[in-house]
């Protein structure tokens, strides 16, 4: 993992692809848009890939949209995952906060110091060269997390990110749709599922808008929604019971026609076993995963004789 901040200049940087990464020249506005980015790619050799999930931000006022819906104010220290080439970056650092930015791809993460720093001179960024999913350190110990998350990887990043900075108390991901109304549904939704029960552990998580196709570049075969999120007070439990749940939830929801007496049994032991620690943590073993809540989960977990 590497670091760089926007102190960083053109001159000190190391060339791509035979020459010196540098920025496109300064638009009007503090924030970047369709041509700025565009010229960007071009000049990073930059072709956007699924298997990165990238699709950028093209849209200065989905930016700005964003960043009001996350409640950002000056003095605030956010992580971004995914920054790619700084639209979102711009827009958090815009409002006067600190931003420590984690980018998997390194000729993203070398030039975002540089044109950062071309528009907006001076705001406080720190960027990692790094895979989110290995990340469990960061600088700064950021309060607030705002990104918009790689389709492939968005879960699995949000949950590890939540899992190892408990100092991310809250935050707004852009996500695909189908994946976010997951995020947010109560028991008993057609979509309620793993994701939704892990997340729940952590807080409480909402959708907070719709977001047009036509904002990102290149233009995503999947619609896309804003999930906002508030974490607990406190945590739910140990980290061996929030294991023990997570084992249950995905037990639960890999069969989740079934009851629970029969979707758990193999992680249990037999059925008959299932039976007696659901109903020790007072909840009917013909019920499905379906219908249960983090905490009735965390009651079978505590029910459950691990040694």
């Amino acid at each position: 993992m590497s670091e760089t901040t926007n102190s960083d200049s053109a001159e000190s940087a190391e060339p791509q692809h035979g020459r010196h990464a540098a920025a496109p020249a300064k638009a009007p506005s503090a924030l970047l848009g369709p041509a700025e980015i565009r010229d960007l790619a071009e000049m990073l050799g930059v072709n956007p890939t699924k298997k990165l999930g990238q699709n950028f931000v093209i849209d200065a006022n989905t930016v700005r949209r964003i960043v009001k819906v996350a409640q950002i104010t000056p003095g605030d220290t956010v992580v971004e995952v995914g920054p790619g080439l700084g639209s979102l970056t711009l827009g958090l650092t815009e409002v006067g906060a600190g931003v420590v930015a984690v980018e998997i791809d390194a000729r993203l993460a070398e030039q975002l110091p540089l044109t950062v720093e071309l528009m907006q001179p001076g705001v406080p960024l720190t960027v990692l060269h790094a895979d989110a999913l290995r990340v469990v350190e960061l600088p700064g110990n950021p309060t607030c997390l705002v990104a918009n998350l790689p389709y492939n990887v968005s879960v699995p990043v949000l949950l590890h990110l939540l899992e190892n900075f408990a100092s991310i108390r809250s935050g707004v991901v852009m996500v695909q749709a189908e994946v976010g109304e997951r995020l947010a549904a109560p028991p008993g939704s057609k979509v309620y599922g793993s994701p939704s029960v892990k997340a729940a552990w952590y807080g409480d998580f909402r959708t907070a808008g719709k977001v047009s196709r036509q904002v990102f570049w290149p233009v995503p075969n999947v619609d896309s929604i804003l999930v906002a999120f508030e974490r607990r007070g406190e945590q739910l439990e140990s980290e061996e019971l929030r294991l023990a749940t997570f084992a249950l939830v995905d037990a639960a929801f890999q069969q989740r026609r079934k009851m629970l007496r029969q979707s758990l049994s193999v992680l249990l032991g037999d059925s008959a076993t299932a039976s007696t620690v659901i109903t020790a943590a007072g909840i009917d073993p013909t019920t499905r995963g379906e219908q249960l809540t983090v905490h009735d989960f965390l009651a079978i977990a505590r029910a459950w004789p691990t040694d």
